[in-house]
């Protein structure tokens, strides 16, 4: 009775997978349980086998995970109960605790998961300290970076273009970790976080309200064990988490971004725009000047700013509209301003004014420079005309965006900076071709031609379309 019982479960989590997928987790199981020479036999004999940890970390000798994520997928397997077993107390994996896992993870729902995550952060059960999510959670995020960059899935981002990873871990998983509630609805920080205990019911709510704990879990597992990976409709998870990366390509250039931070940032985009990043600006490439940027990002469609000022502070914001230079605000309220380090946060519209974005250059009357949320003299995130100055006032918070200070100083000197056109470049700025504002104005042109100036931008101009091949 207690095998039919047993069977049922079994059945009802594998008709949750196609009979494609059903086939590739067989195969995954086959693999891992080294017994893939008797796929001939009765069902009976087939569902004796099962997968130890060992085998496991020798399928990851390749290391498409990391070793603690490899120990912390073999708990939650081994946490799935089976009817009329006793309980986790075998170190062997069977065939149903397999699909059951996968079912619940790949396919389940925050309820179902839970269970799992629980194990997968204490093998003990019971409740869990706030130190040992964060280690869950940052081995989450190291294991996303490892095995998209092992499965060269970074879409033309990768270790070497972008800035290292670790601190993007640490800040990322403290984001995620700020969003832990206890029931009492406090959100304990800092080192009282970390010596908080945390029950289930408390961390079934944070999986439920912070999407990325699943979505991270799932490509994890997919991209992994490499299971369910290259089913069409599987991808999804996959698909935007990280954007195409166009621009970069040998150009001997570190972005300011790293691979956590990019993957943050993305999901706060409008969905429409999550596909692709394109460099349309770069100090380091394109040289520290006003008219430099403003040629370069004026009209290239919705794009993101980010900084980095003399004590390494980096921050930006997401311009909703393509910039135009004008004496007035522009953008709407899909932009936001955020920070990169030390802490990762994305500051999003208060509705107390309509100060998005603001782009001006060579007038007289109004302030010159481009500026986001805040107000003339008080921008919650500012470049000067005079390339180079910068100034970002919150006291205690920009207006228009509920920001903090984001620069180490109030006022501060930029470093580095870089503009990413997110989306597709809108057709008008392709049909054009690369207008610079000498192009646009031609009295800017004649005034620097009589101050002896020749025009730097001659020759710095790349087609705004780079092969297509970016990966």
């Amino acid at each position: 009775k207690m095998g039919n019982a047993e069977s049922n479960a079994y059945q009802n989590h594998l008709s949750r997978f196609l009979p494609e997928e059903q086939s590739d987790i067989d195969g995954m199981f086959d693999t891992l349980s080294g017994l893939s020479g008797s796929v001939g036999a009765k069902v009976a004999k087939a569902t004796k086998k099962t997968v130890t940890l060992a085998a496991l970390q020798a399928a990851h000798t390749r290391e498409p995970l990391p070793e603690h994520m490899t120990l912390r997928l073999y708990n939650g397997m081994k946490s799935i109960d089976l009817p009329g077993k006793s309980s986790g107390l075998s170190e062997q994996i069977a065939k149903e605790q397999f699909v059951i896992f996968m079912s619940h993870l790949l396919k389940g729902n925050a309820d179902e998961k839970i269970t799992i995550i629980m194990r997968m952060i204490s093998k003990t059960g019971g409740p869990v300290k706030g130190k040992q999510i964060q280690e869950f959670t940052e081995d989450l995020i190291t294991s996303i970076v490892h095995v998209l960059s092992y499965r060269k899935e970074l879409k033309g981002w990768n270790l070497e273009n972008t800035r290292d990873s670790a601190s993007g871990v640490k800040a990322l998983a403290s984001q995620l970790l700020s969003e832990l509630k206890l029931a009492d609805g406090t959100k304990p920080v800092g080192p009282q976080l970390l010596e908080t205990s945390f029950d289930q019911s408390v961390i079934e709510d944070w999986v439920y309200r912070v999407p990325q704990i699943s979505a991270f879990l799932s490509v994890v597992v997919r991209q992994g064990l490499h299971v369910l990976h290259s089913l069409p409709d599987q991808t999804n998870d996959i698909l935007n988490l990280v954007p195409r990366c166009k621009g970069i390509k040998g150009r001997g250039l570190v972005s300011l971004f790293d691979i956590p931070s990019i993957i943050y940032i993305n999901s706060h985009l409008p969905a429409e725009l999550q596909h692709k990043w394109q460099l349309l600006f770069s100090s380091r490439l394109h040289g520290e000047s006003f008219s430099q940027l403003c040629g370069h990002i004026v009209n290239k469609g919705p794009c993101i700013v980010i900084l980095k000022d003399l004590d390494g502070y980096l921050f930006g914001g997401f311009a909703s509209h393509s910039w135009e230079v004008k004496p007035q605000f522009q953008g709407d309220n899909r932009c936001f301003l955020f920070s990169v380090f030390p802490s990762l946060a994305v500051y999003t519209y208060t509705g107390y004014n309509d100060h998005y974005m603001y782009l001006n250059h060579g007038q007289q009357t109004m302030p010159n420079g481009l500026g986001m949320g805040g107000q003339h003299g008080y921008f919650g995130l500012w470049i000067d005309s005079d390339y180079g100055k910068g100034h970002s006032k919150a006291k205690p918070r920009c207006t228009t965006y509920n920001s903090p200070q984001l620069s180490a100083k109030e006022d501060f000197t930029l470093d580095a900076m870089e503009v990413w056109a997110v989306g597709d470049v809108p057709e008008s700025a392709a049909a054009k071709g690369k207008k610079s504002i000498l192009d646009v104005d031609p009295e800017a042109q004649a005034l620097l031609e009589m101050a002896g100036k020749s025009r730097q931008s001659e020759g710095l101009r790349e087609p705004i379309e780079e092969d297509e091949d970016e990966d």
